[in-house]
């Protein structure tokens, strides 16, 4: 009785055992639902050049695979055949080296990593974002009378600028493009460093403040995409978004009209307003734009009384300003603007002198003095802007 007693005990918990694995396994159904609602745009792009990144990832993907999958499969297969319980398998405790063996090993590897090698070095050239586009698509080359659209983008706290110098049109959030024609984007930033991403168009670029970064790129489809910035940037990096509309011509034609006609000036002044930090900023238009406006961003001159940096690089290529090179100093402090305008955002911190950070109190809660609970005053903190 003490046998079969012993035996119902260990059928149970056998029992047991297998329902709690049922139980861990349904736990995990929910999850396989919620990835069912991921967005694949990546492996679905509408533009040639995010095609060609798809297919990249792909091909290195599956390159890869070739090794990955056969030296999972032979661990699985040698640990069922030589497992302890085996004895028909032969045991040889002196077995050392085998040439055959050797080459196998060897050689699938290395086939691989040249096979890797080529395909990076030929797609490393053929989607350079500065290289402009040669194809429309497969097997549709770019006709030489085709003009790109160009389009200069600057990145803001927290929103997207946009302008269209050959309509003379600007936009906050909103960028448009007709389906099959090039793009020629040229990319910078007026705060801190930030990155472009529409993944139904083309891969990340950044956008950084004094420099200009450029993107080739064109929408096959026609549809509305999601743009957005893909490097943190502050406070307001996840609403950080913006539409980029795919249009047949007649339809981005009456978009452009759309602008001009419901538009507002984009003057110097109203670029500086609009540049203070905000977040969910909407979208607007604007039918006309201040002469070189985004040179001046370009060259961190849009603040009057600030140097541009080419008049800056032309004096350095002359061999400095030598002893009358003081009286440019304060022409290129840039970073601390939002400081010394009072309008950085909220909790924002302060320059090395020492003023504390400007963190929005919570309701019913005492405002920050800067100091801690001896009364000693908060370390300095570094600005970003």
């Amino acid at each position: 009785m003490l046998i079969a007693a012993a035996k119902s005990a260990l059928s149970t918990r056998a029992g047991t055992g297998r329902l709690k694995r049922l139980a861990r396994a349904a736990a995990l159904l929910p999850l396989l639902a919620a990835t069912a609602g991921c967005n694949m745009v990546v492996m679905h792009p509408s533009g040639d050049v995010a095609m060609q990144q798809r297919n990249l990832v792909l091909a290195s993907t599956g390159l890869m695979l070739l090794i990955i999958v056969p030296v999972i499969l032979l661990t699985l297969l040698f640990a069922w055949r030589y497992r302890a319980s085996n004895t028909s398998a032969t045991y040889d405790p002196d077995w050392h080296h085998s040439t055959q063996l050797e080459v196998v090993i060897w050689a699938a590897p290395l086939v691989i990593i040249i096979a890797l090698g080529a395909l990076t070095w030929i797609s490393t050239h053929t989607l350079d974002p500065y290289r402009p586009l040669s194809r429309i698509e497969p097997g549709r080359p770019v006709a030489a009378e085709t003009k790109p659209l160009e389009v200069q983008v600057v990145a803001l706290d927290w929103k997207w600028l946009f302008f269209y110098p050959e309509y003379g049109i600007a936009t906050v959030n909103e960028l448009a493009a007709p389906v099959d024609r090039p793009i020629n984007f040229r990319l910078t930033a007026a705060s801190v460093m930030n990155t472009f991403y529409v993944p139904a168009l083309a891969g990340m670029v950044y956008a950084m403040p004094g420099m200009e970064m450029k993107l080739h790129a064109v929408i096959n489809k026609p549809g509305t995409y999601h743009g957005q910035s893909a490097h943190y940037s502050g406070s307001g990096f996840s609403r950080m978004t913006f539409n980029f509309l795919g249009q047949e011509p007649k339809a981005f034609e009456a978009w452009v009209a759309k602008a001009k006609a419901e538009g507002k000036d984009l003057s110097r002044d109203a670029y500086l307003q609009l540049e203070k930090p905000s977040e969910r900023e909407p979208i607007q238009y604007f039918a006309s734009v201040s002469d070189n406006l985004y040179s001046q961003i370009l060259n961190m001159c849009a603040l009057p009384g600030k140097m541009c940096m080419s008049e800056m690089m032309k004096i350095d290529a002359r061999g400095g300003a030598g002893v009358h090179s003081r009286e440019n100093r304060e022409k290129l402090r840039y970073d601390n603007r939002h400081v010394e305008q009072g309008d950085e955002a909220p909790g924002a911190t302060g320059p090395a002198s020492g003023r504390p950070p400007r963190s929005e109190p919570e309701p019913g809660t005492k405002p920050s003095s800067g100091h801690d609970d001896q009364g000693t005053p908060a370390p300095a903190q570094l600005n970003n802007r």
